[in-house]
């Protein structure tokens, strides 16, 4: 969804509706692991492991994931797709399928580490260094697309707006109002909708990534499709979602994926050392309840309760 406050002088919604479609085009194009025909994906069924020419959109998008996943030493790995299939998530995956056996989950990853992807700027190319690695950019490509609609909204003139794909949102100027855009941070319960917290966005995109949408049941417990890369295995800590505000909402996306992954503790403490914006929210011992905590740069950036929205 996109919502524009005013449109500048000679500028029609017919251009705003041409970028986004441009946009989403790209992604498809480019970056979409269920597009059989993508570049993403043509690249992950070679088996090579040469150099292989690559646009500059997929080059730029897995150097972002990169530089995340050095950051976090891994917790965010755009080569853990095997793994999120073998549970059941993500394209080509069998939802009813029983949890992974110790033995394939081994098998599974030896092919997986972001340090086994090479990139190599000039002329664009990447280069795998195990046969059987795949790049997975779900965690990231939906952010990278409100960046890039940003982006060439900007380049129209375009001062005041708000931009959201897939629950990734970006906002800049103010709303109809006059006033900043504010955006819902809801509450981690399955089949409701309800705001937890509200924020004000000026220039900056938001990303949470959380275990109350995206799961399934298997083998009578309930699994989250947030992967460790590090176990294989879906996150079992008791962190319900986190959120992140950053400038690029890519990495706001990956952020967060890292963040959930790590937990509340260890996630909170890199939180707090790389001073992002960031909300955690875990499940309390009352079910249905919850307890948060939050770095002092997202308490900035908060609407004091009881505010007009």
């Amino acid at each position: 969804s996109v919502t524009i406050s005013r449109l500048p002088d000679g500028t029609d919604r017919a251009a705003v509706e041409g970028v986004i479609a441009d946009v989403l085009r790209e992604a498809d194009e480019h970056l979409s692991g269920w597009n059989d025909r993508s570049e993403l994906v043509r690249f992950n069924v070679l088996a090579s492991t040469d150099w292989q020419p690559v646009s500059m959109v997929l080059l730029e998008l897995v150097a972002q994931a990169q530089a995340v996943s050095r950051a976090t030493n891994g917790t965010f790995d755009i080569t853990v797709g095997p793994l999120v299939r073998a549970w059941g998530f993500g394209p080509g995956a069998n939802a009813e399928a029983s949890a992974p056996s110790p033995e394939m989950l081994a098998q599974l990853r030896a092919n997986v580490g972001y340090e086994k992807l090479e990139l190599r700027p000039s002329p664009p190319a990447l280069r795998k260094s195990m046969p059987g690695l795949e790049i997975d950019l779900d965690g990231i490509a939906p952010g990278w697309a409100v960046d890039r609609i940003a982006a060439r909204f900007e380049a129209l003139g375009l001062r005041d707006y708000l931009v959201e794909l897939g629950g990734e949102v970006r906002a800049r100027g103010a709303n109809a109002e006059g006033r900043r855009w504010r955006v819902a941070v809801e509450a981690p319960k399955a089949g409701e909708r309800q705001a937890y917290a509200v924020i004000e966005l000026d220039g900056v995109g938001v990303s949470t990534s959380g275990d109350y949408r995206d799961y399934r049941e298997v083998d009578g417990r309930r699994i989250s499709h947030t992967i460790d890369p590090r176990s294989g295995s879906p996150v079992e800590h008791g962190l319900a979602s986190v959120t992140v505000v950053r400038e690029s909402v890519a990495e706001a996306d990956a952020w967060a994926t890292a963040l959930m992954v790590l937990g509340p503790e260890e996630g909170m403490a890199l939180a707090r050392r790389e001073q992002l914006a960031a909300l955690f929210i875990w499940h309390a011992e009352q079910p249905g309840t919850f307890v948060a905590e939050e770095t002092p740069e997202f308490a900035r950036l908060r609407v004091p309760p009881g505010a007009r929205l």
